[in-house]
């Protein structure tokens, strides 16, 4: 699924975060982009020390907006719960998934509605190894 973890070693990214709002829809009228330099990490990363960086391999997370090739940023100090984007590791085997929990049941479901849920049977070893902080694409390679 993805490259060998490898820790942030957290230095300051500063890029200039502009004060307005980027609109998607009809451009606005031209304005002043001041801005202040700010440290995009500092926005992402809570805990540098126990945050990765993995390559996600294959195309299961699609609908959570996960694809081939891209970088997550996955936070191994957050305690995992019903909601959450997941690296799990499954009888040695990593995936990242949806994390499904209610009722003392447990999912670990896809974002593509071409592969099957996964719910451990008795005797498999679950570990959720980390919570996805994000999803990093780069368009320019």
């Amino acid at each position: 699924m993805y490259s060998t973890p490898m820790p942030i070693a957290y230095e300051p990214v500063l890029v200039t975060e502009f004060a307005q709002c980027l609109r998607a829809g009809f451009p606005s009228p031209a304005e002043d982009l001041g801005g202040r330099r700010i440290d995009i990490l500092e926005r992402i990363v809570i805990h540098p020390a126990a945050t990765y960086a993995l390559t996600i391999r294959g195309n299961s997370m699609l609908e959570y907006g996960i694809f081939d090739h891209d970088t997550v940023l996955v936070d191994r100090a957050i305690r995992p719960r019903h909601g959450h984007i997941v690296v799990a590791n499954l009888d040695n085997e990593f995936t990242c998934k949806y994390l499904w929990k209610r009722n003392g049941t447990l999912k670990l479901k896809a974002g593509n509605e071409t592969y099957p849920d996964i719910v451990p049977r008795d005797g498999q070893e679950l570990l959720i190894w980390g919570i996805v902080l994000t999803s990093i694409k780069q368009f320019l390679i």
